[in-house]
């Protein structure tokens, strides 16, 4: 088994419904066991700015699935939910991103691990430091001195929301 972190958002739709689905979906999976849900985060957009903010959290899985494997089923959570990849960075029912399986670095045409964007992005690294504020992510550091530097204008935390354990 293998500890696996999770970024969860969407901004179309109902958000939360569907976060907390996804949370829920990745409970079910094969050989994989939900650990921790962060809190709920309101952020602004990434990317395209004409859209609407978006909400953001993370999960920690414990999982026997390998990682094209694990890649393969966030992908089917998202279709499922309705996501359609019509522009990057564009807005999306929900989005599941693999951003890092201890002991494993990847990097291939479908898949690279840990996530080579975690540090650009508060939306992310406000809900992962909720799992592991100390979680060294290789080749980009520790998840809270990443934090520290990171732009969080316009980030929420939706303290009364933590995604009910």
């Amino acid at each position: 088994m293998t500890a696996a972190y999770i970024a969860l958002g969407g901004n179309l739709g109902d958000p939360r419904r569907q976060l907390l689905e996804a949370m829920d979906a990745l409970g079910r999976l094969p050989a994989t066991r939900l650990l921790r849900r962060s809190r709920l985060y309101r952020t602004p957009p990434w990317g395209v700015l004409e859209q609407p903010p978006f909400l953001n959290a993370a999960a920690l899985l414990d999982t026997g699935l390998a990682p094209h494997e694990l890649l393969d089923a966030l992908l089917a959570i998202e279709q499922r939910a309705g996501r359609v990849r019509a522009e990057r960075n564009g807005p999306r029912t929900l989005d599941l991103d693999l951003l890092h399986m201890d002991g494993v670095q990847l990097d291939d045409e479908h898949l690279t691990l840990p996530h080579p964007r975690i540090a650009e992005r508060a939306f992310v690294l406000l809900p992962l430091a909720d799992l592991a504020p100390d979680l060294q992510l290789p080749g980009q550091g520790r998840v809270a001195d990443l934090l520290a530097v990171a732009d969080t204008q316009g980030c929420e935390c939706l303290v009364e929301d933590r995604l009910a354990e």
